[in-house]
């Protein structure tokens, strides 16, 4: 098995001036903490999806840094974090994981939760488990299950190829080259990222480490009932499409949203499924202009 290293792939991780470890009850975190010097700015959390680390961020931590402390970290199985979940990468159990990290930092609560696609489910499940007054932004959310027979498919299919301990190394001996990495993400996100965006990709893709903790992520997930409880959403949430996402399909945003009072779908035609990365400046404007809609930012 292989792993990203921090003194070598993280010599020229973005933001790495912003990066520190911190130790929690069976994991190593790796977590970029920005923001203005004031320190009374309020705290917004970034939550990246399957497959994906800090480095998703890169562009857009910086423009919510200069209003918010912005804590983003690496998801368990993800990037630097290491160490393992008990009972696995379930939903609860990465939202529970991802409670006691902010608990370990030490800052108040986030007034604004920013999740890409299973990271949204991610915070709104730590949301909706531990009462949090947050607002919740799902960049390309995935919060709904699969269509049809998939439900039952794609889970187990994800499930047989984590217990075999082969499976990670093949699908990183598989991205072992940029233009394959390119090929994927464009096909499977709808996406045009630009190429320091694949070259991090890449850095990721082929080590073993982290197309297992993605293979774990997913053979863990159960949409099913975290969809039953999406009602019980409180806190008041923006859901952004990417009219050319590959990945997630508008009809499971729109149901996502029916479920969820108050919810408000804004729809970006030509943007893919990581929309935050390819317009990073669009993406900051309305998480902020949505903030402000229900309460101040720092100035």
């Amino acid at each position: 098995m292989s792993s990203v290293r921090w003194e070598v792939e993280g010599q020229d991780w973005p933001n790495r001036e912003h990066s520190r470890f911190v130790r929690t009850a069976m994991l190593d975190w790796h977590v970029q903490v920005a923001g203005p010097e004031n320190a009374d700015a309020p705290v917004l959390l970034l939550v990246h999806g399957t497959g994906a680390a800090t480095h998703s961020w890169r562009d857009l931590l910086p423009l919510l840094a200069r209003h918010y402390t912005v804590i983003a970290p690496d998801m368990p199985g993800h990037g630097f974090t290491r160490g393992r979940i008990a009972g696995g990468q379930s939903l609860p159990g990465m939202a529970k994981a991802l409670a006691e990290l902010l608990g370990k930092l030490g800052y108040a609560a986030p007034q604004v939760i920013v999740g890409h696609s299973a990271g949204a489910a991610i915070g709104m499940r730590m949301v909706m488990d531990t009462g949090l007054d947050t607002m919740m932004v799902g960049l390309t959310p995935a919060l709904m299950p699969f269509p049809g027979l998939a439900a039952r498919l794609f889970p187990a299919m994800a499930r047989a190829l984590f217990v075999n301990p082969f499976a990670a190394m093949l699908f990183a001996q598989l991205a072992s080259s940029e233009g394959e990495v390119a090929r994927f993400m464009k096909k499977s996100t709808g996406s045009r990222i630009d190429a320091r965006g694949i070259a991090l990709y890449h850095k990721l893709f082929r080590t073993s480490d982290h197309c297992a903790g993605a293979i774990g992520m997913m053979a863990n997930w159960d949409l099913e009932t975290f969809a039953a409880d999406l009602p019980s959403f409180a806190g008041p949430a923006l859901l952004v499409h990417g009219g050319r996402d590959s990945m997630i399909p508008r009809e499971s945003v729109d149901r996502a949203a029916a479920l969820i009072s108050g919810a408000t779908l804004t729809e970006l035609p030509d943007l893919g499924h990581l929309a935050h990365e390819e317009s990073p400046e669009l993406l900051a404007a309305m998480i902020l202009e949505f903030a402000m809609q229900t309460r101040a930012v720092a100035a």
